[in-house]
C-alpha cells in the first residue's frame, strides 16, 4: 500500500516520516519531489571492482550546470535528507526527468527502513543532458511494510553526499 500525499504529510507531521527542508510544494497525489544535491562523483578506473574500493572524483554543480554526455553515468545526491522507521521509501525518477533521457535511479530505488540521509541517485544519461543544483530530479514513494520490521543499521547509513558503492566490504564478509 503507497501512501497518498495528504498521508505523507500526515506523517511527516507525526515524525513517523522525516524529510529535511519539508517543503508543502514538492508534495505530489502520492510522492514527494526531491532536488538535486550540488555534488557528483564519477568513477575514474576503466573497469570497475566490486572486491575493492574504486578510484572517483568528485564534482561540484556550478552555477552554470553540469552536462552529462549519452552514455555517462554519474553518482548524484539528493538535497533532503529523508527515511523512515515505519515507511519503506522508493525512489524513481520524476516523469519530466526521464523524457529528457536521464535514468535517476537506474536499479536500487529501495531505502531500507531506519535509514536516514542524502539517498544516492545512479543517473545515466541516454541523451546528452544538463544538471542543475537544487532541480526537482526525482519522487520518492512510502509504502507500507508488512511484518516484523528490522530497522537498517548498514554500512551506507546516515550518508551525506553521493556514496561510491561499498560493495568490497561485502566480499571481504564471503570470503
Amino acid at each position: 500500500m503507497i501512501l497518498t500525499g495528504c498521508e505523507i504529510i500526515r506523517q511527516w507531521e507525526l515524525g513517523r516520516i522525516r524529510i529535511s527542508d519539508f517543503d508543502l510544494e514538492a508534495v505530489t497525489t502520492n510522492s514527494y519531489d526531491l532536488r538535486l544535491g550540488s555534488t557528483l562523483l564519477r568513477y575514474t578506473a576503466l573497469v570497475l571492482d566490486p572486491r575493492k574500493p574504486n578510484p572517483y572524483e568528485t564534482l561540484e554543480l556550478g552555477a552554470d550546470g553540469y552536462t552529462m554526455s549519452s552514455g555517462d553515468f554519474r553518482l548524484g545526491t539528493t538535497h533532503e535528507w529523508i527515511g523512515s522507521d515505519h515507511y519503506v521509501p522508493i525512489i524513481h525518477a520524476r516523469s519530466g526527468t526521464a523524457r529528457l533521457g536521464l535514468f535517476v535511479h537506474c536499479t536500487a530505488d529501495l531505502i531500507d527502513i531506519g535509514s536516514y540521509g542524502r539517498a544516492t541517485l545512479q543517473l545515466h544519461a541516454v541523451l546528452p543532458v544538463r544538471l542543475w543544483p537544487d532541480m526537482r530530479i526525482a519522487q520518492v514513494s512510502f509504502w507500507v511494510p508488512t511484518g516484523e520490521i528490522k530497522l537498517y543499521r548498514g554500512k551506507y547509513a546516515g550518508s551525506d553526499g553521493p556514496r561510491p558503492s561499498l560493495a568490497y566490504l561485502d566480499a571481504r564478509e564471503e570470503t
